[in-house]
């Protein structure tokens, strides 16, 4: 495994990096702004648009997406240190180059199982960055940590699919932009094989029929950038059937190839947040002083700085190896060590950002740092793409099977 950079990547990192010095860090205090500034909360900020347009005039855009008739053709360790780069701002960065979840999965799914005119309609325009999307799976009446648990129901009514159900923490949902929505709902509940029920479809916001119930808080603060996590709820919203999806019963499989990408680009990101927390524990570390000395100069703050870099090489090293893995097995191939970076990173990530909080005192829980965001979206991730305790389950069992 050599996971120097190679040519390619070396000149991303570098015009990504001027890229995020001249544009992205100067915008965040403009978007937060802006964004008190506008009439909906949900409404987009001009300079959110505005990084968009020069990410794509410098050709910084759709870099997750390996299939070069849509996106840049990296490979996932190629893409894996451009990820990290845009990790240092959650908030905005992603959004910028159109390589923000939900859409960066939703795109993944449209380009490897869409039709053409699926693709046509809501792919070319995702990848335009014309319009948002959501992925409506989560359900708050089942432990939607078990997909095959999910009871929303699509049913074939001629040549229409009718889905009734309540799904909740769709992200992207309140953004207006957000015009798609991809449904996962049961076709066969009574079907065989309990991983053959589900299926997907696309269904338009305005269908009628869906109702955006409400902003879902995460932490008791409503995240606006990524379009909010919304309650929606589908009371017998009817579609062509063209909307499907690949195939009836197609809906798991779907889901857990849309989410190993997924995955890896979550603790891509994440390391990128580590990284951010980091530098500014030690910016405060050195220009604050605590019982007559600066705080850079107490052993615990020592502690904790050193224990993040050591961490942060450890996490950044495993996960360029799953990356190398699935660029070179493919994702079945890296199941294991997909499954082991999931576990990891937030965990490890959520620490690192809870000592830069602790090192910055009351402004660390403040709106004027980004660390309670940092921390909010990190510890998400426990829980989001699967609890880690599933991961662990699963993972504990694989390795069991070898004594068995």
């Amino acid at each position: 495994m050599d996971f120097a950079f190679d040519a390619r990547t070396e000149e991303l990192r570098a015009r990504l990096l001027a890229f995020m010095d001249e544009y992205v860090y100067p915008a965040e205090a403009v978007a937060e702004e802006q964004r008190a500034a506008l009439a909906s909360p949900w409404d987009t900020p001009a300079v959110v648009e505005e990084l968009k347009a020069e990410a794509r005039r410098q050709g910084l855009w759709n870099l997750f997406l390996p299939d070069a008739e849509h996106g840049a053709g990296l490979t996932n360790l190629q893409y894996a240190p451009l990820a990290e780069i845009t990790g240092r701002s959650p908030q905005l960065a992603p959004t910028a180059l159109n390589c923000a979840a939900p859409d960066t999965g939703n795109m993944e799914v449209l380009a490897q199982f869409g039709d053409e005119r699926q693709q046509k309609q809501w792919l070319e325009p995702l990848l335009a960055g014309e319009i948002r999307s959501a992925f409506a799976m989560t359900e708050p009446e089942v432990a939607s940590s078990d997909a095959t648990n999910i009871t929303t129901h699509i049913e074939r009514d001629g040549d229409e699919y009718v889905i009734t159900g309540r799904k909740w923490y769709i992200s992207g949902a309140m953004n207006p932009d957000c015009k798609i929505f991809i449904v996962m709902g049961k076709t066969d509940p009574d079907g065989a094989d309990i991983r053959r029920q589900q299926s997907m479809v696309l269904v338009p916001r305005d269908t009628p029929g869906v109702t955006v119930k409400r902003a879902m808080q995460v932490f008791g603060y409503e995240d606006h950038y990524h379009g909010g996590h919304a309650e929606v709820i589908f009371d017998h919203a009817r579609v062509p059937v063209s909307s499907l999806i690949g195939e009836e019963g197609g809906g798991f499989a779907i889901a857990q190839a849309r989410l190993g990408p997924g995955r890896i680009h979550h603790c891509m990101r994440l390391i990128g947040m580590a990284e951010r927390a980091i530098e500014l524990m030690c910016r405060r570390a050195v220009s604050r002083t605590a019982f007559g000395k600066e705080l850079a100069r107490q052993g615990v703050v020592h502690n904790w700085i050193a224990d993040a870099r050591v961490t942060v090489e450890q996490l950044r090293l495993l996960v360029l190896k799953t990356a190398w893995l699935m660029d070179t097995v493919g994702n079945k191939g890296a199941h294991t060590e997909i499954q082991s970076i999931k576990i990891a990173t937030p965990r490890a990530v959520v620490d690192i950002i809870d000592r830069a909080i602790q090192l910055h005192g009351a402004g660390g829980v403040s709106q004027d740092f980004p660390l309670a965001e940092l921390y909010a979206g990190a510890r998400t991730l426990m829980i989001a793409d699967g609890p880690d305790e599933v991961h662990q389950r699963s993972l504990a069992r694989r390795e069991l099977k070898k004594y068995l």
